[in-house]
């Protein structure tokens, strides 16, 4: 499919997604939500999708929300602002149940909408030299739909502060708080990172990794009584599973498990 916003390239079973909106830093507009909530719909289908790699084209990743579609918005009635953020809480909701794992490479500035998308990021990476920021109190409104994301990504007490403040924190920060995964020292050593962690992906059962997404969603959501259950049919599931029963007689076996490919 042919896309104005963003771009696809497939390589061994990885897709690389792109923001292609370089000229305003990978803002948010409409077409941009649309053009990423039908490829994520789409994307649910790909059993064959071993991983999914986000990134932003030019400086930056993703500066949250274009100014000119806020500009559009300003006059809207309460009807069309539940409309208009319910497009974009559709986007966030999709990216987060991908059954294929999102690895974020996260290069200059990620603000707002973008620090969002690196909370549904599944593997956060980013340059020492990014910046984030949750600065939708500074226009005088609120980081609502992407809060389930970041909350969970960083807990209660970091998003008390940073919500609050709308101030802009650095790559430390982010990793202090779990926002992200790993920091480089540059953009080669990025790379390096992001590629470490596909080759990480790509060696682990691929059933078993979507099993381990849908794991974490229900686990974190149960308590413990209801949890262990649940937690008790998922290993026996996974252990009788062909993929399972092969990837644990390669392992007796010290052979390499059939999913790998050189």
């Amino acid at each position: 499919m042919n896309y104005k916003t963003i771009r696809t390239v497939e390589n061994r079973s990885v897709l690389h997604l792109e923001l292609n909106r370089p000229e305003v830093h990978n803002a948010f507009n409409d077409e941009l939500i649309g053009e990423m909530v039908g490829l994520f719909e789409a994307l649910e289908k790909r059993n064959d999708l071993r991983a999914i790699v986000l990134r932003g084209s030019g400086r930056n990743f993703c500066a949250g929300a274009d100014l000119n579609w806020m500009s559009g918005t300003i006059g809207y009635s309460r009807e069309e602002n539940l409309r208009d953020s319910g497009l974009l809480a559709k986007l966030y909701a999709v990216m987060n149940a991908s059954p294929a794992p999102i690895v974020g490479r996260i290069q200059g500035a990620a603000i707002g909408g973008g620090t969002g998308l690196v909370s549904v990021c599944d593997i956060a990476i980013c340059e020492r030299s990014s910046k984030f920021g949750l600065s939708e109190v500074k226009l005088g409104i609120l980081p609502a739909v992407i809060s389930p994301y970041v909350i969970a990504k960083i807990g209660e007490t970091h998003a008390r502060a940073l919500f609050l403040t709308g101030e802009r924190f650095a790559a430390d920060r982010a990793k202090e708080i779990g926002l992200v995964h790993r920091v480089a020292a540059d953009e080669g050593e990025l790379d390096t990172f992001v590629g470490e962690a596909i080759e990480q992906l790509l060696t682990s059962g691929p059933e078993a990794v979507r099993a381990c997404k849908k794991l974490i969603s229900e686990v974190v959501r149960r308590d413990t009584a209801d949890a262990i259950p649940y937690t008790i049919d998922a290993i026996a599931e996974r252990r009788v599973a062909p993929e399972g029963q092969s990837g644990m007689m390669a392992f007796l076996r010290k052979e390499k498990a059939p999913w790998i490919v050189e």
